[in-house]
């Protein structure tokens, strides 16, 4: 007998790699990182982070902050001022993950040279 779709809620609680699968989507995401890095430095408004990263649109500025918000990664704090001032900070466990990014970058930063050598030798050879 085959599955309802009504059970694909239980299969996903079930699932517990699908969280972490998730978030690390979300934070490996082209502009998340770059949210991350700059909220880490210190408060930051959305105007500064849509003036620091190159390319990104309001839209996608305004998703991307959601959606590490949601994950606990940032704190969105409204000041009652005219216009609202709105900050984001990096809360904890975004300082923690981005001591892991920091690993990461500088990782690939030492190996740059070896991987574009294994790229070369391996297109050379396919």
């Amino acid at each position: 007998m085959s599955r309802s779709t009504s059970d694909v809620p239980s299969q996903v609680a079930q699932c517990p790699t699908c969280t972490v699968r998730e978030v690390l989507d979300r934070v490996g995401g082209k502009w998340s990182i770059g949210v991350l890095v700059e909220a880490v430095r210190g408060p930051v408004r959305f105007t500064e982070l849509e003036r620091i990263i190159t390319g990104i649109s309001r839209r996608m500025l305004t998703l991307t902050l959601r959606n590490l918000e949601r994950d606990g990664l940032l704190t969105r704090t409204v000041h009652p001022t005219v216009p609202p001032k709105v900050e984001y900070v990096a809360t904890p466990m975004a300082l923690e993950l981005h001591d892991a990014l920091f690993t990461l970058t500088s990782w690939a930063e030492r190996h740059r040279d070896d991987i574009a050598t294994a790229r070369t030798v391996y297109d050379a050879a396919h």
